[in-house]
Parts: C-alpha cells; structure tokens; sequence
C-alpha cells in the first residue's frame, strides 16, 4: 500500500467536505481507531459514506433523524470485507474526534489521523479488517516520520466517558 500525495492508492476515494487544513506547523503524531455502523449494529451499504458526505437523510431510518445534520469525517472507513474508502487526505485535519486530549494535547483532530472500521464497540472485526489495517498503518509509519507504534490509540482513549470505540472486542493484539 502506497501513499502519494496525502491519498491511499488503489482505494475507493469519496471527497469529504468535512475537513479543514492543519496549522502548517502542525506534525501528524497519532492514530486513533474508530468503529461505525449505520444504522446502528448493522453493515453493509452506503450510509456512512453519506453521513461523511453531508448526503444521509432523515427519512432513510428513524436513527437517522438525530444525526443527518451532523458535520462529521474520518481519514479512512475499512469495512468489513476489508475495502477502505478514503475521504481526508491526510494532510488535511478530518472531523473524528471531537472534544480529545491525547498526553495533555487538545483537539485531537489537528494532530492525528482517524481511522473507522465498520462495525460496533461489541462485534468481532474480521481478518479482512486487522489484515487491511495494518497495511494502512505500516503505509502510514513509513510516510508521516512523526508517528510510532506507540502513538496509535482508541477513540476510547482520547475522549473517556464520552466515546467507547472501538471497543472491547477490538483485539490490539493483531496489530
């Protein structure tokens, strides 16, 4: 896997406009791993897609009502067939992590790279995920100097009390 010009390539690209820049001093230091799924616990489709592209629609399932109007994007989705879909470049600050402080620095977002894999705090993820996974996070190592295998946390971890993802079921041992 290889990353030209802030994109994966030979991955599904979806635009999001759900970024902003990165202040130009600011070095991409952390990865923080997501789980998602919509409607809630279950896979398949293109509604994430749609809520990272300000394209989901109240009307689609009654979940949807309380979330569509949400301005939100990760980097990357890995689903559960092990297809990854970029919507950030990397140099660009996605919308992941919200109200985060990773070792006394705020605003997460500035600072890090999200990565949501398809799927809830509770499911198994499959090997096509870890397996994908690791190739975006080795990709990822060897382009942006500024991260480490040490820098590479939860959702969970970054916002205590306030996000569980991705979950107990996540297995760190495979990464």
């Amino acid at each position: 896997m290889q990353i030209i010009n802030h994109w994966l390539q030979q991955v599904k690209k979806k635009p999001s406009p759900n970024c902003n820049d990165r202040a130009l001093d600011q070095q991409i230091s952390l990865i923080v791993i997501h789980c998602i799924s919509l409607p809630p616990k279950q896979f398949g489709g293109n509604y994430i897609d749609q809520l990272f592209c300000n394209q989901l629609k109240a009307e689609d399932h009654p979940y949807f009502k309380d979330i569509y109007q949400l301005r939100v994007s990760s980097h990357l989705l890995i689903k559960r067939n092990g297809g990854i879909t970029q919507y950030v470049p990397f140099n660009q600050r996605a919308w992941h992590a919200g109200v985060s402080e990773y070792k006394g620095q705020q605003k997460c977002n500035d600072f890090s790279i999200g990565i949501e894999l398809e799927g809830f705090e509770s499911s198994t993820y499959t090997e096509e995920q870890y397996q994908q996974l690791n190739l975006v996070i080795k990709a990822l190592l060897e382009t942006y100097p500024g991260l480490s295998k040490g820098r590479i946390v939860g959702h969970s971890d970054i916002a205590p009390g306030r996000k569980t993802d991705p979950g107990d079921s996540f297995d760190w041992g495979k990464l």
